[in-house]
């Protein structure tokens, strides 16, 4: 089962909820595989501290164009959806920050002057954290495209019957490329109108992707029931919540595992795990 954790903003606490569940579903006996998809600000190493492989470059292609042998034609400036290419009476320029590695540009050119280049995005370790398998991506610093390096992450898992993907925040397209293929979404949110906010962004985007999703509530406060009937409204399950205590904000800015501070918060991630379980056996 593939579980995306995901939230619409930074900061609901959707890393400490992935590595949580991690580490229940590992101590239930069962395999597992965490995914640090956060290419841009990958921190689930710090709860976990793996033993990582060697870091292995991850590139996609991008067109490279000879002037000398290009007649301007402009069919590869038409063909790009992205505007990744401006052709010049004199020159055709390239984009690569806009680029998406389509291969149109390069297959349409009729006088082959298009070839490609390989453009390092970032680098992928795989590794393990005791019974847990593990991987991470990290961004090249400067670097802007960002999908295939979590297509990359994503892909390195072999056999694990379960997988927990820790996305990046927000709705845009690394956000899309770490839910795409997965079997349920975690939304993790809190009880603020920024939370309710763009929680209803999250949900938006699991529902357009056609993935079932509950939710887990962080820094719930007894009495603010602002997301009951947010859920109440969108027929969303709150899967488990997550006290709003100081001792357990310690626990995390310390590096630490919730599950193994408080035993209440324990105990609502193996019931969060059974109830994910549950939806696996319906499936």
């Amino acid at each position: 089962m593939r579980i995306a954790v995901a939230s619409g903003k930074g900061g609901t606490g959707k890393t400490t909820v992935a590595v949580n569940l991690a580490v229940t579903v590992a101590r239930s006996g069962r395999q597992v595989h965490l995914c640090d998809c956060d290419v841009e600000e990958p921190n689930a190493a710090i709860y976990l501290d793996p033993q990582l492989g060697p870091a292995v470059p991850v590139s996609t292609p991008i067109p490279v164009v000879d002037n000398d042998l290009c007649n301007h034609c402009g069919q590869c400036a038409a063909i790009c959806e992205f505007n990744a290419i401006a052709c010049l009476p004199r020159q055709t320029l390239v984009f690569p920050d806009l680029c998406h590695s389509c291969s149109g540009c390069w297959l349409v050119c009729p006088e082959q002057a298009i070839t490609q280049a390989d453009r390092v995005l970032g680098e992928v370790s795989v590794g393990s954290a005791g019974s847990i398998g593990f991987t991470q991506g990290v961004l090249r610093i400067g670097e802007t495209v960002v999908p295939p390096l979590i297509h990359t992450v994503k892909a390195t898992v072999r056999g694990a019957p379960w997988v927990i993907l820790d996305a990046p925040p927000g709705t845009t397209c690394p956000a899309v490329e770490a839910l795409r293929g997965a079997d349920f979404a975690l939304l993790v949110t809190e009880p603020t109108p920024f939370g309710l906010h763009d929680l209803d962004l999250a949900v938006k985007l699991a529902r357009g992707l056609d993935i079932p999703c509950g939710i887990v509530e962080n820094r719930a406060i007894p009495g603010r029931d602002i997301v009951d009937r947010y859920c109440a409204e969108m027929d969303l399950p709150v899967l488990a919540r997550i006290p709003f205590t100081r001792d357990l904000a310690a626990v995390g800015s310390e590096g630490g595992l919730l599950v193994d501070a408080d035993a209440d918060v324990a105990a609502a991630f193996t019931q969060l795990l059974d109830e994910l379980v549950g939806l696996e056996a319906r499936a």
